[in-house]
């Protein structure tokens, strides 16, 4: 997959004299520790990520953990003092912070678009206004600024409600507003900010599922922050769970879920339905024949088919299930090793 975002092992401290704090970074001391000796704020320390040409990648995290800092460091809006940012434009690769004025003014205009948890709409101008305000400010011309704001309106099934002022919308049509704007620029890369955590749930799965659709069609490269996991496991293609400023660690929903890197990883994933991201094959002793089953098959169900089919299978039909990949029989599975493979796990400790 072709690489879009790079963020190479940076700090991001606030402070007058950020830089005095790199020493104690380095040397593992805790963000608090940090605070009392040189008055400077850790937001995030030693941090790497990637983001792929059309992925979906979610920053997971408690509050406070630096997910939402992480993010501003694609636009250039967080001080990072050490390490690399390089994000791939159609002009050549920008580093938001060694950038001059222009370049770094092109990259929001036309690489880098955001969504905000608050909407950041502006209630005097309306639906229409919202949308095309980005186009406006870099000079689009307003034939083509009205055929671009028609077009997202259209997307997000708003095309009725141009005309209208902001607040007669509801705070999820509002939230479409905000996705229509920052579509409209044209740019490659979406950056948003736990952009659905202030609506109801209905509407938040409505969004997520509406969202989805859209990167179907449109393949951005979004870079998505989250505290909700279920919300991440269901759009990210990779989520990075970070804790105190550090990304912890980058995998798959399924891979976290199955293999977490440590106990703070494990607790964060401990109430996740696993049925979700795990299927058959995560569980299943492999076979090379036939003759290596128990007579006792039940049913057999393809190797991607989620473990919930499996569940509902053995309700009522016990004994051994087949599964079945390709055309051929995989492996197999009992009621006990489904129950274990489904079972929180957790990091192995090294043995003394």
């Amino acid at each position: 997959m072709e690489t879009v975002v790079e963020i190479n092992t940076i700090d991001i401290i606030y402070g007058k004299h950020a830089r005095r704090a790199l020493p104690l970074v380095d040397a593992g001391h805790s963000r608090d520790d940090i605070h009392a000796r040189t008055g400077n704020l850790v937001g995030v320390a030693n941090a790497s990520l990637t983001l792929g040409r059309g992925e979906i990648v979610v920053l997971m995290g408690l509050s406070g953990s630096g997910k939402s800092t992480l993010l501003r460091a694609v636009n250039g809006l967080a001080p990072v003092i050490r390490g690399e940012v390089r994000v791939h434009t159609d002009k050549g690769v920008v580093n938001p912070y060694t950038a001059n004025a222009k370049a770094l003014r092109a990259l929001r205009a036309r690489s880098v678009s955001m969504v905000f948890q608050q909407f950041a709409l502006l209630p005097w101008l309306s639906v229409a206004e919202n949308v095309g305000l980005g186009l406006e400010l870099s000079g689009v011309p307003r034939r083509e600024r009205r055929e671009r704001i028609e077009e997202q309106l259209h997307l997000v099934n708003l095309s009725d409600w141009a005309d209208h002022p902001i607040d007669a919308l509801s705070g999820g049509m509002q939230q479409r507003v905000g996705l229509a704007r920052a579509f409209a620029t044209g740019a490659p890369i979406l950056l948003m900010d736990e952009p659905f955590s202030a609506l109801d749930p209905l509407i938040r799965a409505h969004l997520q599922d509406e969202l989805l659709e859209l990167q179907q069609r449109l393949r951005k490269s979004i870079l998505f922050v989250s505290h909700d996991l279920d919300e991440a496991i269901k759009l990210g293609n990779r989520i990075a769970i970070m804790q105190a400023g550090k990304v912890i660690q980058t995998d798959t929903p399924r891979g976290i879920v199955k293999n977490p890197a440590n106990d703070y990883v494990a607790d964060f994933v401990a109430n996740t339905n696993p049925l979700t991201v795990l299927t058959a094959e995560d569980i299943m002793k492999p076979v090379a024949s036939r003759s290596q089953l128990d007579t006792r098959i039940a049913a057999t169900v393809k190797s991607a088919t989620p473990a919930m089919t499996l569940i509902r299978l053995l309700s009522d039909r016990p004994g051994t299930i087949g599964v079945v990949e390709g055309g051929r029989i995989a492996g197999t599975i009992s009621h006990r090793e489904i129950a274990a493979g489904l079972a929180p796990r957790r990091p192995e400790r090294p043995t003394a």
